[in-house]
Protein backbone atom coordinates (compact mmCIF):
# COMPACT_ATOMS: atom_id res chain seq x y z
CA UNK A 1 0.00 0.00 0.00
CA UNK A 2 1.32 3.48 -0.75
CA UNK A 3 0.71 5.71 1.96
CA UNK A 4 1.33 8.97 -0.84
CA UNK A 5 -1.16 7.77 -2.76
CA UNK A 6 -3.58 7.90 0.08
CA UNK A 7 -1.98 11.22 2.36
CA UNK A 8 -2.42 13.45 -1.16
CA UNK A 9 -5.96 12.35 -1.81
CA UNK A 10 -6.83 12.96 2.04
CA UNK A 11 -5.25 16.32 1.85
CA UNK A 12 -8.17 16.76 -1.17
CA UNK A 13 -10.56 16.25 1.36
CA UNK A 14 -13.05 18.67 2.55
CA UNK A 15 -11.70 20.39 5.92
CA UNK A 16 -14.47 18.51 7.98
CA UNK A 17 -13.64 15.17 6.05
CA UNK A 18 -10.32 15.45 6.76
CA UNK A 19 -10.71 16.35 10.42
CA UNK A 20 -12.88 13.12 10.98
CA UNK A 21 -10.42 10.81 9.29
CA UNK A 22 -7.47 12.38 10.97
CA UNK A 23 -9.86 11.83 14.17
CA UNK A 24 -10.52 8.30 13.52
CA UNK A 25 -6.81 7.52 12.59
CA UNK A 26 -6.02 8.70 15.96
CA UNK A 27 -8.40 6.53 17.78
CA UNK A 28 -7.18 3.27 16.26
CA UNK A 29 -3.79 3.90 17.61
CA UNK A 30 -5.47 3.57 21.04
CA UNK A 31 -6.78 0.42 20.55
CA UNK A 32 -3.39 -1.72 19.06
CA UNK A 33 -1.97 -4.54 20.49
CA UNK A 34 1.32 -4.86 23.04
CA UNK A 35 3.11 -6.23 19.84
CA UNK A 36 1.72 -3.50 17.48
CA UNK A 37 2.84 -1.33 20.00
CA UNK A 38 5.97 -2.65 20.37
CA UNK A 39 6.87 -2.64 16.31
CA UNK A 40 5.57 1.05 15.99
CA UNK A 41 8.37 2.00 18.84
CA UNK A 42 10.71 -0.08 16.75
CA UNK A 43 9.92 1.08 13.42
CA UNK A 44 10.15 4.78 15.01
CA UNK A 45 13.90 4.25 16.64
CA UNK A 46 15.06 2.81 13.63
CA UNK A 47 13.76 6.07 11.96
CA UNK A 48 15.59 7.72 13.96
CA UNK A 49 18.69 6.18 14.09
CA UNK A 50 19.13 6.19 10.24
CA UNK A 51 18.38 10.07 10.83
CA UNK A 52 20.46 10.26 13.05
CA UNK A 53 23.25 8.53 11.53
CA UNK A 54 22.52 10.32 7.68
CA UNK A 55 23.27 13.30 10.16
CA UNK A 56 19.25 15.08 9.05
CA UNK A 57 18.59 15.92 12.46
CA UNK A 58 20.19 18.13 15.06
CA UNK A 59 20.74 16.30 18.27
CA UNK A 60 20.17 18.26 21.25
CA UNK A 61 22.21 17.57 24.81
CA UNK A 62 19.54 16.78 27.61
CA UNK A 63 20.64 19.82 29.48
CA UNK A 64 20.08 21.98 26.82
CA UNK A 65 16.20 20.78 26.05
CA UNK A 66 16.01 21.01 30.15
CA UNK A 67 17.26 24.82 30.33
CA UNK A 68 14.89 25.55 27.35
CA UNK A 69 12.14 23.70 28.95
CA UNK A 70 12.39 25.89 32.49
CA UNK A 71 12.65 28.94 30.42
CA UNK A 72 9.10 28.26 28.77
CA UNK A 73 7.75 27.86 32.51
CA UNK A 74 8.81 30.81 33.86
Amino acid sequence: MDTSIIESEALHLPPSDRAKLAHNLLLSLENLSDEELREAWLDEAQRRAVEIDQGLVELISAEEVSAKARLLLK
